[in-house]
This record gives structure tokens, C-alpha cells and sequence, in this order.
């Protein structure tokens, strides 16, 4: 499948079982997988079909989604020992999706040899597609993107983990929460919304996506500790940023703690 097709099959998707669903969840439609992890049938039922359709144009690439990891997490050993595969997150920001807020998106990411070389993401209730090719950039709605540099009064540096909101990363500032969707934080922080982007955890279909985005935008990505970024990694956190000096000002804050 070439790249506007990818994008085509996740816009069918979340048309057909994702965007009839939003505001409109009856009450067994959704539940948790741990408490507090929400899954909703429009998670179950766009990951099928996007998993269905990728295995039959690439039946040797090995297929990640996230709800199927729960159910199977030897998944991801699989995933990581293919030379091909794909992540899916049928619908990135469940919580936000079930609250009834616009920011939740789809997205899929592709990885050959380990390196990550498409990533897609597509915000069905912004109308906004989020497109980023290894060596070829990063698009929206076809248009080029280019890593935005904050301006003051600067944004403030965001975390997904809400133990952390408030907390001072000595020299720079306070965390503050970001908008609870990778799907969502990534573009905005590409729009120069956020000074960085601090994670907890990296699961591949969280991250696959966003990071090519920055990446080929302009951006910075890697690991809490200082390393590199690893698609196939289910641990340790991550730091996003504009470049790689407020990356590194960000790692040696968060090795202050």
C-alpha cells in the first residue's frame, strides 16, 4: 500500500466505527483493561479492520496493535524479530475519546530493520493528517511541516504522567499535563506548543508515529536517559523536543531528580 493509501484505510476506518461511536458510547461499550485503561468497541472493532487490511497487503510483515498486545503480549516479541512490521493504535487517547473531548486520533507506524519509516496519524474530529516518510518529511494535509520554535512568553514543558504534573525540572520549569493523546501531543509540539514532551513509558504504538513526525519536522527524540529512541522497546521514557540542546537540557534536569 503506497502512503496515501495507509491514510485513506485509517479515514474509512474511524468513519465507519470510530466517529459514530464519539459522544455517542452506550454505557457496555466501554471498559478496562487495567484500572483506569479504557477500551471501547471503535478501539476493538478500527483495529481489526486496519490490522485485516494491512496483513493482506503485507502478509510477511508482522502486526502490533495495541489491543491485540493485551490480549497476546507475545506479540511484541514477534513484532520485534520481524524485518517488517507495523504498529496500530486504533484509537490513541480512549480516555479523552469516552469523556466526549475532539483529541483522539489513529495512528499507524511502519518499521523495517528495526528504524521506523512511515508513521501516520490522523485526528478524525480536527480533520487533520499527519503524514512523515524517513528522508522525505513530514506532512499535514499535504502541506510541509517544519518544526515551529517556541516563542515567548514560551510554552511550558508537558508530561503524560500526571505524578509529575507540577514538579519542577530544576532550571527550566514546571511539567505541566499534555493533551493525554500522543496522537495530539506530537503535532502540537511540532506547532511549537510545548517547550518538550516528557513520557513515562514508551509502548511502539504510542510513539512510532510521533517521533518520525518530529523527527523529519526537525525535532529531537530519545530516551529519559539520554539514549537513543527504540521502536521496539516497551520500557523506560521518553523526552521530545524542538532540538537537541533543550533535549539534552531536559535529560540532565530529569537526572537531577
Amino acid at each position: 500500500m503506497d502512503t496515501d493509501s495507509v491514510l485513506r484505510l485509517m479515514q474509512d476506518v474511524a468513519e465507519q466505527v470510530i466517529n459514530p461511536r464519539f459522544r455517542a458510547l452506550q454505557d457496555h461499550q466501554v471498559s478496562e483493561k487495567n484500572p483506569g485503561d479504557l477500551v471501547t468497541i471503535a478501539d476493538h472493532e478500527s483495529e481489526v479492520l486496519i490490522t485485516a487490511a494491512l496483513t493482506a497487503a503485507y502478509p510477511e510483515a508482522v502486526v502490533l496493535g495495541e489491543e491485540a498486545h493485551a490480549l497476546d503480549p507475545d506479540v511484541l516479541d514477534r513484532f520485534n524479530a520481524a524485518d517488517h512490521g507495523f504498529t496500530v493504535d486504533p484509537v490513541d487517547g480512549t480516555k479523552n475519546f469516552v469523556n466526549g473531548s475532539p483529541d483522539h486520533a489513529v495512528m499507524i507506524g511502519e518499521v523495517r530493520a528495526g528504524e521506523v519509516v512511515r508513521g501516520w496519524i490522523w485526528q478524525p474530529q480536527h480533520d487533520a493528517a499527519y503524514v512523515a516518510e524517513r528522508g522525505a518529511g513530514a506532512f499535514l494535509n499535504g502541506e510541509r511541516l517544519t518544526m515551529v520554535s517556541p516563542e515567548d512568553p514560551a510554552p511550558p514543558y508537558r508530561t503524560a504522567r500526571r505524578a509529575w504534573v507540577g514538579r519542577e525540572l530544576p532550571g527550566l520549569g514546571t511539567l505541566e499535563l499534555t493533551w493525554a493523546c500522543c496522537g495530539v501531543d506530537y503535532p502540537h509540539l511540532v506547532a511549537g506548543d510545548a517547550r518538550a514532551l516528557v513520557y513515562n513509558h514508551s509502548k511502539p504504538w504510542d510513539h512510532l508515529a510521533g517521533s518520525l513526525l518530529v523527527q523529519e519536522s526537525g525535532g529531537w527524540i530519545g530516551s529519559n536517559d539520554g539514549g537513543p529512541f527504540r521502536p521496539q522497546s516497551l520500557g523506560g521514557g521518553l523526552v521530545s523536543a524542538p532540538d537537541r540542546g533543550t533535549y539534552d537540557a531536559v535529560v540532565a534536569a530529569l537526572a537531577a531528580w
